[in-house]
C-alpha cells in the first residue's frame, strides 16, 4: 500500500505537469512499475491532439528498452476508451501487457465513464480504484465541472487593497499589487481554458488578457461580454492563435463582420432584460471545451455573476495598502441583514511579497 500511494503521488505529480498543456483534456499523470518493483516509465498527457499520459508512459519505457509485460500502470484518471483524436488507452496498456491498474479516479466523461474499466477487467488487467482521488479531482475540477455540470468551473480574480478597493474613484489601478503578485496571477490565466472580461473593461483598458510574466505552451482563449457588439475590431485582445468569443445581445451583421474580420465568433445570447445570458453563456463556453472560465473583469459584471450564482471561486490578491473610496470587487447589494452577504469557504491563504493571495469557494459548488 505504502509503495501504491509513493507511485500514485509521484503520478499526481506528472498529472501537475500537464497544467497549461493539456486544456481542454484532463491533466493527466502516469508512472509504469515492473513486477520486479523497477519503475520503467513515466507521462503526462500532452497538448489536445496529442498522446495521453498512458501512451508516454508506454513510449518511454519502449525507448528506454524496459518489457511492460506484466507491469502495473498508476495513472490519476480512468485510462480512455473511446476513439478521439487519439485512441483508447486501455487498448494500448492491454496490447502492451500491462497486469494491473492503480487509477485515482473514474473519468466523468460519458465516453468513458466506467468503460475504460471494463475493457481492462474484461481483458484479464486487474483493476484498483481510489488512492489520489481527491487530488486528482482538485487537479481537473474544470473537467469534472464540464462535464458533470455542463459549465466550466469559474473562477474570479481580483487585485485589492486592504480596504476592498480595485481602483481609485478615476479608475487608476495600476498596479495595486507587486511583481510577484502579479506573476502568480498570470500563472492562472494560463492554466484556464479562457479568459473572461466585459466591454467596460475592453474599451477602458484594451488590455491583452494574456499570459505574459510565466512561460506558457499555449495562450487561453478570450471571452468578451458585450451586450452592444461595441468592441472595436482592433482592439488588443485579438491575438492570433486563441480563439476570441463575443457575446452580444443584440443582432448586428455589420458589427459582427468587422469582429469576425478580426477573428472573433460571436455569439447573440440575449435574456429577457435586454442583457447576455450568462447562464447560457457559460453552457455554451462548455461546448466549447472550456474547463476553468478565468474572470477579469469590472465590478458590474463580476456583480451578475456572484448575483446569478455563477461564480465557484474567488482569487484574491490583497495588497497592505488603504486606498479609501474607489472602485470595489463586485456590485452586490445593498444588503438589509448580514446574513444575506454571500458566504465563502477560504481554501488558502499565502504570501506573495508583501501582498496576500486567498482562494475562497462558494460553499457546495465543488460537490458536483
Amino acid at each position: 500500500m505504502q509503495d501504491t500511494f509513493r507511485y500514485i503521488k509521484q503520478a499526481l505529480g506528472l498529472a501537475a505537469q500537464a497544467l497549461f498543456v493539456s486544456n481542454p483534456n484532463p491533466r493527466v499523470g502516469c508512472v509504469l512499475v515492473a513486477p520486479d518493483g523497477l519503475e520503467i516509465g513515466s507521462g503526462h498527457t500532452q497538448q489536445a491532439g496529442g498522446a495521453h499520459a498512458e501512451v508516454m508512459a508506454l513510449r518511454s519505457a519502449q525507448e528506454a528498452g524496459h518489457s511492460t509485460q506484466g507491469a502495473t500502470a498508476y495513472v490519476t484518471l480512468e485510462p480512455c476508451a473511446h476513439q478521439g483524436r487519439t485512441g483508447p488507452c486501455c487498448d494500448a496498456l492491454v496490447a502492451a501487457g500491462i497486469g494491473k491498474v492503480v487509477a485515482s479516479l473514474t473519468d466523468p466523461n460519458p465516453l468513458v465513464a466506467g468503460q475504460g474499466f471494463a475493457r481492462l477487467r474484461a481483458a484479464g488487467v486487474a483493476v484498483e480504484v481510489g488512492p489520489g482521488a481527491a487530488e486528482s479531482r482538485e487537479l481537473n475540477i474544470g473537467f469534472f465541472s464540464r462535464m458533470v455540470r455542463g459549465i466550466p468551473w469559474v473562477r474570479m480574480k481580483a487585485a485589492t487593497s486592504l480596504d476592498g478597493a480595485t481602483a481609485l474613484p478615476n479608475g487608476t489601478s495600476q498596479w495595486i499589487t507587486s511583481p510577484a503578485a502579479r506573476a502568480d496571477g498570470h500563472a492562472w490565466r494560463a492554466r484556464a481554458c479562457a479568459v473572461l472580461t466585459g466591454i467596460g473593461t475592453v474599451l477602458d483598458d484594451n488590455p491583452r488578457l494574456n499570459v505574459r510574466e510565466v512561460p506558457t505552451p499555449r495562450q487561453p482563449h478570450v471571452v468578451v461580454v458585450d451586450s452592444q457588439l461595441q468592441t472595436p475590431p482592433d482592439a488588443r485582445l485579438f491575438m492570433a492563435g486563441r480563439a476570441c468569443y463575443i457575446y452580444a445581445a443584440i443582432q448586428n451583421d455589420e458589427k459582427k463582420a468587422a469582429l469576425e474580420a478580426s477573428g472573433a465568433t460571436v455569439i447573440c445570447l440575449p435574456n429577457a432584460q435586454g442583457k447576455v445570458d450568462l447562464a447560457a453563456m457559460l453552457r455554451d463556453l462548455a461546448a466549447r471545451g472550456v474547463n476553468e472560465l478565468h474572470v477579469e473583469a469590472g465590478h458590474k459584471l463580476n456583480g451578475s455573476l456572484l448575483r446569478e450564482g455563477l461564480v465557484d471561486e474567488l482569487l484574491i490578491y490583497m495588497a497592505p495598502m488603504l486606498l479609501g473610496p474607489g472602485l470595489g470587487l463586485a456590485q452586490v447589494g445593498p444588503f438589509e441583514a448580514l446574513a444575506q452577504g454571500l458566504k465563502l469557504d477560504f481554501m488558502s491563504v499565502e504570501r506573495l511579497g508583501p501582498d496576500l493571495r486567498i482562494v475562497a469557494r462558494v460553499p457546495g459548488h465543488d460537490t458536483f
